[in-house]
């Protein structure tokens, strides 16, 4: 189905290494230099990219909701575990392929929805866009924190049998200073209430050192901090129908996007985070039951 504008939330934050950061590139074949470099701007200046942020994001969040029910996270990275697999995928295409094309595409729409998990509606399947965009988070501006300099760090392979360090493994790893600060930019477009709760949940992990990024965890490496500076709101939907755009509500804030200066005729005010994870909080109980019911009723079928 084509989609339609209903609301944006724009986040725009500092990532803060609180540790060292080591992001591989991969081996280098460079005659001198680092071993394993991490990945660079074209400027030579270390960049943390979007899906390395996105992954560690994702994979928290489906940890936390497998630990509520199976269900509600599938396995993007093997097929069989996704939530609508590719033959189930195959066999309602097949079984509806004489329907007119309308009608068709609004079947398999609502397919779709009704079937996808949890965190792939935020995330994404290959089915279903990703309504979260993150960009490669660069070094901020100005550069108050990155001196051009990067630190150097031995590493060795150990023989579990002997204890010792293997032949000819010892090789050393680049990483990103503690103090670096990365510019974050994320946006969330046409996304229901309790997904923006599921989304606060997982940026606040960040927001409390819980998720390390890159490589080199189990040594200490990839602490990072998440500061929100700003978050910026708009919802073009009837404010009594939420599945509703108003009309006048999206020629206004196309008129503000050329015109800056131009305020809103409504309040445009971001509602409280703690607001949409309570949304997520009783989406969960809600699904929850759902499901209890549906085993319920599967199990008392006569025989």
């Amino acid at each position: 189905m084509f989609e339609i504008f209903k609301n944006r939330l724009e986040i725009i934050g500092i990532l803060e290494t609180v540790t060292a950061l080591r992001i591989s590139a991969g081996r280098s074949s460079e005659p001198i230099g680092s071993d394993l470099p991490v990945i660079k701007d074209a400027l030579g200046r270390p960049l943390i990219p979007g899906s390395s942020f996105k992954g560690a994001l994702r994979s928290r969040l489906e940890s936390f909701l497998r630990g509520i029910h199976l269900d509600f996270a599938a396995n993007p990275a093997q097929e069989t575990d996704w939530s609508i697999p590719p033959d189930r995928m195959s066999k309602f295409k097949e079984d509806n392929k004489n329907l007119l094309p309308q009608a068709k595409e609004q079947e398999l729409h609502q397919f779709i929805i009704n079937n996808t998990d949890l965190v792939s509606s935020l995330f994404g399947s290959p089915w279903l866009a990703s309504k979260f965009q993150i960009r490669d988070l660069t070094v901020s501006e100005p550069e108050e924190n990155w001196f051009g300099q990067y630190q150097e760090r031995d590493g060795v392979a150990i023989d579990r049998d002997t204890e010792t360090a293997s032949d000819g493994k010892l090789y050393d790893f680049q990483v990103v200073p503690a103090g670096t600060s990365f510019i974050f930019q994320a946006v969330i477009e046409n996304a229901e209430e309790w997904e923006l709760g599921m989304l606060m949940i997982g940026l606040h992990q960040f927001q409390t050192e819980q998720i390390p990024l890159g490589g080199g965890r189990s040594r200490g490496l990839g602490v990072v901090k998440l500061i929100i500076k700003d978050m910026n709101w708009v919802d073009v939907r009837d404010e009594n129908d939420k599945k509703t755009v108003n009309p006048n509500k999206t020629i206004a804030y196309l008129k503000k996007l050329v015109s800056p200066h131009v305020n809103l005729p409504y309040d445009d005010v971001i509602p409280l985070p703690y607001t949409w994870s309570d949304a997520f909080i009783q989406h969960l109980h809600k699904k929850l039951k759902e499901l209890t019911e549906k085993l319920t009723n599967t199990t008392n079928i006569p025989n």
